[in-house]
């Protein structure tokens, strides 16, 4: 294949050029190829897979479009200590998705899931978090783990219980999500009460993934600090998105979406597994701007 050239740009009123997007040259754009690599077979994800100069490739392909201002937060793919059975220890279940519809909000819907239970979690709040984070990794104590990953959801909108209890003044605005947790656990009964606040409740597929592969997203498989979830009405998956938010300028690529991600200028970055990728997610919360790359 012969090397890839950017072409020159051509003047375009309110259209920014590569060397207008901050950091352009020192991002890791290597990092950003493979996460696009993931995509689905297309043209120019098959074109991605056989080049080995990530900027040529990303510069001879696309343009950036337009810069839109808006606002960033994070998730992540938790790990949570869990059990194939119930006990004392591990007694709230994660369930699989019906084969008939379940309309019935949060406070309800238990009873009517006996039977597609996947696992059993430590308490309601860990179960809660994996539900809004959409996949996970469960640890038996035998050593083995299951991945899950989003399955469906019972059809009533998402609430967010931070933002409510910001409304009510429990917390200010730069609540993260470990205080969250902490303040659910610390009265149970208040807590259940503040999550049955949300109505929406997800149900879970068990996964056969390789080791190291990210949670499946809406597109393809996710890539930590790289894989954004957008609204598809407003910005197609698959598309290469230049990111500028507090302390961040990188290349990531919208391959995923999620029920509190409406509307344009609303993105949520995937940062990883684990804890240190969960307190990164829960720590971003912060206006920014983002600039899709279009093709040429």
């Amino acid at each position: 294949m012969a090397p890839l050239e950017a072409p020159h740009a051509a003047p375009e009123t309110g259209r920014p050029c590569f060397a207008d997007l901050p950091g352009w040259t020192q991002d890791d754009l290597a990092a950003a190829l493979d996460a696009y690599r993931q995509n689905p077979p297309g043209p120019l994800s098959e074109i991605a897979r056989a080049a080995s100069d990530a900027k040529a490739l990303f510069e001879a392909l696309f343009r950036p479009g337009s810069t839109i201002p808006g606002r960033f937060t994070g998730y992540y793919e938790p790990e949570l200590s869990g059990a194939r059975a119930p006990s004392d220890a591990f007694s709230v279940p994660i369930h699989a998705m019906p084969s008939g519809p379940v309309t019935a909000p949060r406070a309800e819907i238990e009873p009517l899931l006996a039977g597609h239970e996947i696992a059993w979690l430590r308490d309601e709040v860990d179960r809660f978090f994996l539900q809004v984070q959409g996949s996970g990794r469960i640890q038996f104590e035998d050593g083995e783990t299951l991945r899950v990953g989003f399955a469906g959801r019972n059809g009533h909108p998402y609430r967010s219980i931070g933002k409510l209890l910001v409304e009510r003044g429990v917390f200010d605005a730069d609540i993260d999500a470990e205080a969250l947790k902490a303040w659910l656990r610390a009265d149970p009964e208040r807590g259940r009460a503040v999550m049955a606040e949300n109505p929406s409740y997800v149900m879970f597929d068990a996964l056969d993934l390789p080791p190291g592969a990210g949670p499946m997203g809406t597109l393809c498989p996710l890539s930590g600090g790289r894989s954004l979830a957008v609204d598809p009405e407003q910005l197609p998956l698959g598309t290469p998105v230049w990111v500028e938010t507090q302390g961040i300028a990188r290349l990531c690529v919208a391959q995923d979406t999620g029920a509190a991600i409406r509307g344009p200028g609303r993105a949520d970055l995937f940062f990883g597994t684990g804890d240190a990728a969960g307190r990164a997610a829960g720590r971003l919360n912060h206006p920014g701007r983002f600039t899709p790359l279009l093709p040429r």
